[in-house]
């Protein structure tokens, strides 16, 4: 990690993703699509992800890359563009034992 305070590594490409798309998704906007996927978080929360100061789970970030229209890897910065080809979540192969 860059920075030893920065505690996740999605915060500039979720803001990104947010200024991106026409209209523009509000930091309340979002907070919505993440409740009507089950993640409720504080009013405060996005600000604190897209400073760096919050952690984020990986039920929620993956939460927020579908309520953005993005990958998983392109929120964690494996991805460099974000192109037609990256608006959906890629689902895990199904391991059995």
């Amino acid at each position: 990690m860059k920075n030893k305070k920065h505690k996740n590594l999605i915060g500039d490409r979720v803001r990104q993703a947010r200024h991106r798309t026409k209209p523009k998704i509000t930091q309340s906007d979002l907070l919505a699509r993440l409740a009507v996927r089950g993640i409720e978080l504080e009013k405060t929360t996005i600000s604190k992800i897209e400073a760096k100061t919050r952690p984020v789970s990986d039920i929620e970030l993956v939460a927020i890359a579908d309520s953005l229209g993005v990958s998983v890897l392109w929120l964690l910065g494996l991805e460099q563009e974000l192109g037609e080809h990256h608006h959906t979540i890629r689902k895990p192969p199904n391991i059995s034992k």
